[in-house]
C-alpha cells in the first residue's frame, strides 16, 4: 500500500519520509505510527553485525508477524527454533525465531511477535531473532494459514539468497552422486540441476524419515536454511520429496540459448521452422527466441521461447528427435509474455517418431503476466514411458482474445526430460 502525503507541516513530511519503507507506517487520519514492521523490513535492519532491535530501527514499530512454516515433530529442524514467513508488497521473506518450546507452534499458525529489545543476528542456520520470551509471541485466534512451496531454480537462489532464506521453496534436481540402491535420506545430499548448480539437502540422523529411500531425482521441498555457511534445504516429511523420477538426461534441460537469436520470426517457411539446438533439431512453428528481460520468461541465460498470440491454428515447440531411454518426468517453466492474457497449452508425446501424438496430463491455462509476478511457474508432468520418445508443447489455436477467450503470448524456458525410473 503506497503512502499518501499531506501538506500539514515540514515536520510531518520529514517523519513520513523517514518511515516510508514500512508497511502503512503512518495512519494519515490520526497521525499514529504503525506498530508493525514486516519481516522484509526487519531483515533489512541487519547490516552484518548483531542488532538489539528498537523502535528507532523500525520506524517506530515494535511488532512483526508471520506464519509458522516449520514442523518440529518430525525432528528435521534445528532444535530451539521455528521459522516464520510473510508477504509484504509482493515480497516474500522469512526468518528464524529462537523459542523455548518449538512444539507450541504448529505449521500454519499466524503469530504476532513483540520484538522490541530482541536480538537480530546471523548464526549457524541463518538470520534469526532471539532473546524473546513466549509471553511476547501471540497466536492470532482462529487464523490458520496454508503456505505453498515456491518453485525456484538454484541459480535464482544464488542471485538473491536473502529472498529465499527461511522460506518454503521447491527445487527440482538430481541427487549427485547417484544414490546407491535403497540409500537413505539421512545426512547431507548434494542435488544438482541441469545448469550444473548445486545445493545441499540435509536430514538429521534422528529425523522421522531419515531411513527412507531417496530417489535419483525429485522436486525437493522444504525450508531453506544455512549450514556451514552454505544454503541447506530441510525437508519436513518424506512426502516433501515430490515427483520422484529417474535422472535428468545428460545435456538437458534445453535452455534455448544456442544459437543466439537463431529464430526471430514466428513463421519461417525457408527453413521449415527447424532450428538445431544443443539437444537436437526442434520444430518451432509460430514461436521465436525472445530476449527481452522483464517480458520474456527467461529463467536461465539470455533467451526464452515466446509463442505468438491470437492464432486460430496451433503453435508448436516440438522435438524432431527422440531421447532413447524413455521418460518418467518432464518439467519446464512458463508464464505469459509481459502483460499478455493467459492462453491454453498442453504437453504431448510421440513414441513413433512423430507420426502420432498423445497428450500427457491436463491442459494448462494459468499462465500469469509479469504484472502478477516476474517469477515463472514450473510445470511438472509424471509418466512411465519406455523406449524412445519425443515431446512437444502444443499451444492451442483458440482465436483472438475477447471477453470469453484468452490467447496471449506464452513464454517458456528450461525444458527438461528425465529418464525412465
Amino acid at each position: 500500500m503506497k503512502l499518501k502525503y499531506y501538506n500539514i507541516s515540514l515536520l510531518l513530511l520529514l517523519l513520513l519520509s523517514l518511515s516510508s519503507c514500512f508497511k502503512e507506517d503512518i495512519n494519515n487520519a490520526i497521525g499514529v505510527v504503525n506498530e508493525e514492521a514486516a519481516l522484509y523490513v526487519v531483515r533489512k535492519v541487519f547490516k552484518g553485525q548483531p542488532v538489539s532491535l528498537s523502535e528507532d530501527d523500525l520506524g517506530g514499530a515494535h511488532i512483526t508477524s508471520g506464519v509458522v512454516i516449520s514442523q518440529s515433530e518430525n525432528k528435521n529442524f534445528p532444535a530451539g527454533y521455528i521459522a516464520i514467513q510473510s508477504v509484504w508488497r509482493n515480497q516474500v521473506r522469512g526468518i528464524l525465531v529462537a523459542v523455548p518450546d518449538p512444539g507450541k507452534y504448529q505449521f500454519g499458525d499466524s503469530l504476532r511477535i513483540d520484538i522490541s529489545g530482541a536480538r537480530l543476528e546471523r548464526k549457524e542456520h541463518g538470520l534469526e531473532i532471539n532473546s524473546i520470551s513466549d509471553s511476547r509471541i501471540k497466536k492470532i485466534p482462529g487464523v490458520k494459514i496454508t503456505k505453498v512451496h515456491r518453485p525456484v531454480s538454484i541459480g535464482t537462489i544464488e542471485k538473491d539468497p536473502d529472498a529465499y532464506e527461511s522460506t518454503l521453496i521447491n527445487i527440482t534436481a538430481d541427487v549427485n552422486p547417484d544414490p546407491v540402491t535403497d540409500e537413505p535420506f539421512k545426512g547431507a545430499k548434494n542435488i544438482l540441476d541441469g545448469e550444473g548448480k548445486s545445493v545441499e539437502v540435509y536430514t538429521e540422523d534422528n529425523a522421522a524419515f531419515a531411513n527412507e529411500k531417496i530417489a535419483p531425482s525429485a522436486s525437493f521441498q522444504g525450508v531453506l536454511l544455512q549450514r556451514n555457511n552454505k544454503s541447506s534445504l530441510r525437508l519436513q516429511s518424506y512426502t516433501d520429496m515430490m515427483y520422484p523420477s529417474g535422472k535428468l538426461y545428460t545435456g538437458w534441460p534445453e535452455t534455448f540459448e544456442e544459437p543466439y537469436q537463431g529464430k526471430v520470426s514466428y513463421n519461417v517457411a525457408a527453413t521449415q521452422n527447424l532450428l538445431t539446438m544443443p539437444t537436437g533439431v526442434w520444430y518451432m512453428l509460430q514461436c521465436i527466441q525472445g530476449i527481452t528481460a522483464g517480458r520474456d520468461r527467461i529463467v536461465s541465460g539470455e533467451q526464452a521461447i515466446r509463442f505468438q498470440q491470437n492464432l486460430s491454428t496451433p503453435a508448436y515447440l516440438q522435438m524432431n528427435f527422440d531421447v532413447p531411454n524413455g521418460a518418467s518426468k518432464v518439467t519446464f517453466w512458463y508464464g505469459s509474455y509481459y502483460t499478455d492474457r493467459s492462453c491454453t497449452f498442453r504437453l504431448e508425446y510421440s513414441t513413433d517418431q512423430g507420426a502420432t501424438w498423445k497428450q500427457v496430463g491436463a491442459d494448462i491455462s494459468d499462465a500469469h503476466s509479469t504484472a502478477v509476478s516476474l517469477t515463472a511457474k514450473q510445470a511438472v508432468f509424471l509418466m512411465d514411458i519406455e523406449g524412445p520418445v519425443r515431446f512437444r508443447i502444443n499451444k492451442l489455436g483458440l482465436g483472438t482474445s475477447n471477453n470469453t477467450i484468452s490467447n496471449g503470448r506464452l513464454g517458456l524456458d528450461d525444458f527438461a526430460i528425465y529418464k525412465s525410473y
